[in-house]
């Protein structure tokens, strides 16, 4: 078994991912503000988490494509604090054209993630096609050796 026979349960897991993620948005849709807020903080919560096993994976063995991750994610954990102080802030506003500015910037934010989210697929499966091809070359080239 090659390590790319493990981007399918990957794939299947990021899809999932995706799934969850679409159903929680739809359900936030209709919560009220201490549910946002709650939905908010677990979020931030996982996020946390996730930078901090990211944290631990790159210590035990670093290399460029992790410390890569790690400071994607970490950027992504600090894009998450920035959400919550929004939120505080959005509390605190009254003008309602100020909180209809804002409402504009999130709405800009959560567009722009989810454009980096498609490049990052993108990537994904470009980089998985590379590995794909460099496991076979390498196999190819065994194979040869072997019978020479």
């Amino acid at each position: 078994m090659t390590k790319h026979t493990d981007f399918y349960s990957r794939l299947d897991d990021l899809q999932q991912r995706v799934a969850t993620a679409r159903s929680a948005v739809q359900t936030a849709a209709a919560e009220s503000d201490e549910q946002l807020k709650e939905r908010i903080a677990r979020a931030q919560a996982d996020l946390n988490q996730s930078v901090e096993n990211a944290r631990q994976e790159v210590s035990h063995g670093a290399d460029g494509a992790r410390q890569k991750w790690m400071q994607i994610k970490t950027d992504a954990a600090a894009t998450m604090s920035d959400v919550k102080a929004n939120v505080d802030k959005r509390t605190r506003q009254v003008d309602a054209k100020v909180a209809a500015t804002d409402a504009d910037w999130a709405e800009t934010d959560a567009a722009e993630a989810l454009d980096f989210a498609d490049w990052a697929v993108e990537n994904a499966q470009l980089t998985m096609l590379d590995a794909i091809h460099a496991r076979a070359h390498a196999d190819k080239l065994a194979k040869a050796a072997a019978s020479s």
